[in-house]
């Protein structure tokens, strides 16, 4: 067989396979790889995220993987003549004529033209609305009967209290459903005088050596519930909060540099600590979706908590950031 002969064969083989030409496959597949990065991937996040838009794949990084899919192309294409010749064939025949004058005359019309306005339309001035402000903890549609809001797991009463009283002399303290679970296992296997040494607090500590002597403190139990109470909101903030607020509340989780704008740093002295604890708390619950224009909701992922989290869940997650942090809320104006 001569090397035309096995040329042509293969020639033939290439175009069996591909169907429409290797030419038209190529076009195709930058077609396909562009309607995928522009289109297809925002669609799917939206499906996967359940969020009420999409999550756009940013123009530079759609450049980037065009860039690369036109040089992986240029070398599958380069790399044998036959692979450039099959490549090149219906160029060749469209400059010669061979698809009459009217393609011909249409495609030189064309490509200066396209050229042309893509270079007009990047460097016309445009007519456009100013881009809202950024900022960090929006308030125009905070409600102002948040305002005034304490955490009310902060400060417990007299009658909560002497509830907790009662409830821990009959070691029958209510937890969280969270963490039941893991209690009762230590319990079983630590066999301990009471539940609550479950927490080592001093705090805790110094209650239940009251509770065996059977002369409890008011004041130190009050310490002691606020203690449970900070917890069980650790335990919801490590479930909850913790792959992207991180261990130590500084926005440093290990999912925190997955996204546009990192988680903020709550022990930065210009965050928690300047708002009040309302505010912390809508925004807590509202999350991103929640945000007024001027925050771009699509700059934070934070979930709406209100759609998973109990108000009681929410208030105690709060509290915890708060002492994790070591910081203390604003107190709100007039009080």
């Amino acid at each position: 067989m001569s090397t035309g002969e096995g040329q042509e064969k293969g020639k033939g083989k290439g175009k069996a396979r591909f169907g429409i030409g290797r030419f038209w496959s190529m076009v195709l597949t930058l077609v396909v790889v562009y309607a995928i990065l522009k289109w297809a991937i925002p669609a799917i996040s939206r499906q996967i995220t359940n969020l009420p838009f999409p999550l756009p794949v940013p123009g530079t990084l759609i450049f980037m993987f065009m860039v690369l899919t036109v040089i992986a192309l240029f070398l599958l294409v380069t790399f044998s003549q036959a692979h450039l010749d099959e490549f090149l064939r219906p160029v060749r025949k469209l400059l010669r004529a061979e698809y009459g004058k009217p393609p011909l005359i249409a495609v030189l019309c064309a490509v200066p033209l396209v050229i042309g306005w893509q270079v007009y339309d990047t460097t016309v001035p445009k007519i456009a609305v100013p881009s809202a402000l950024r900022i960090q903890h929006p308030s125009s549609n905070f409600p102002k009967s948040f305002e005034a809001l304490k955490n009310p797991f902060a400060s417990p009463t007299d009658a909560e209290v002497a509830a907790f009283v009662e409830q821990a002399k009959a070691n029958e303290v209510a937890l969280i459903p969270q963490v039941m679970g893991d209690v009762e296992r230590w319990m079983e296997e630590a066999d301990p005088d009471h539940m609550l040494a479950f927490i080592p607090t001093r705090p805790m500590q110094r209650f239940l050596e009251q509770l065996a002597d059977g002369n409890v403190d008011t004041e130190t139990a009050r310490a002691a519930l606020v203690e449970k109470h900070l917890f069980e909101g650790r335990a919801l903030y490590a479930m909850n909060c913790r792959a992207c607020h991180g261990d130590s509340v500084a926005g440093d989780g290990p999912m925190a540099d997955g996204f546009k704008l990192r988680p903020i740093n709550f022990t930065d002295n210009g965050t928690i600590e300047t708002i009040v604890e309302g505010y912390t708390f809508w925004r807590v619950s509202n999350g991103g979706p929640g945000l007024p224009t001027e925050a771009t909701p699509w700059d934070s992922a934070m979930p709406e908590w209100k759609l998973s989290l109990t108000e009681e869940e929410r208030w105690k997650i709060i509290l915890a950031e708060y002492d994790l942090a070591e910081k203390t809320p604003r107190i709100p104006e007039g009080h």
